[in-house]
């Protein structure tokens, strides 16, 4: 192998599973240490894979690579799939959180034919919070405090059509002691009575996250305004935490 031209011993490499590289590959010698710690290697790889980036932009090809091919929603049951399964911290005001098929009552389609299920508060304020472990997604210490990665966090809300709504968004970054590092609270939203029922997102984005970030805290809520018996607050969906490359 020491023979091998370097450019050749790269597309052998590149062969190999990234994780092997990394554990095992990056431990046989100095040579291959650099080649794995190097950018050829893992521009090829994320070539091989479909995974483009203008090499400008690129400071770590190697965190590129795995976070491209880690991102997902780290947000766990967000459409109410599993009833309320891995939302804690609830708060069931006035007749509590339900969870009710698209469109609803008074509701529109939601803008992905993916999405089947939301859920709706009642009369009292309604909240549930999720706390994501970074780390036990996969993220591990080096990679978020040398890369600080973005962590983009998206939200759906909307009212019925016949009566009004609030809604509120609160999502922070915690330290390994669950320390606030970074917070985002949405204000308040009014959505009035006769409203037309649409769907709205919001959405927010920690541009470089804070070193030391090891959870997410998510939390949204809300309740309607004419306190009517039953669930005509704030109708919630499809919501998503995600770590960008």
């Amino acid at each position: 192998m020491e023979s091998l031209p370097e450019a050749v011993l790269i597309r052998i490499l590149a062969s190999i599973p990234a994780v092997d590289l990394v554990l095992v590959c990056r431990l046989v010698c100095c040579q291959w240490k650099n080649l794995v710690d190097g950018a050829a290697l893992w521009i090829l790889k994320c070539q091989q894979e479909g995974l483009t980036r203008a090499e400008s932009d690129a400071e770590n090809w190697q965190n590129f690579y795995f976070l491209s091919k880690k991102r997902k929603n780290l947000i766990k049951n967000p459409c109410g799939e599993e009833d309320l399964e891995h939302w804690g911290e609830v708060e069931n005001g006035g007749d509590g959180w339900k969870i009710e098929e698209l469109p609803g009552d008074f509701g529109k389609e939601f803008p992905s034919e993916e999405v089947h299920k939301y859920f709706v508060t009642s009369y009292e304020w309604c909240r549930k919070a999720q706390v994501i472990d970074l780390r036990a997604e996969g993220y591990w210490e080096e990679l978020m405090d040398t890369t600080q990665p973005k962590i983009m966090v998206r939200d759906w809300y909307a009212g019925r059509s016949d009566a009004g709504c609030l809604y509120e968004l609160c999502v922070k970054l915690l330290s390994e002691n669950e320390d606030v590092l970074a917070e985002y609270k949405s204000e308040t939203v009014t959505i009035p009575q006769d409203n037309d029922a649409s769907w709205t997102e919001v959405s927010y984005s920690y541009g470089l996250s804070r070193p030391g970030v090891r959870f997410v805290r998510f939390e949204h809520g809300g309740q309607d305004t004419l306190f009517w018996k039953g669930w005509y607050g704030v109708r919630v969906t499809n919501s998503s935490v995600t770590v960008e490359p």
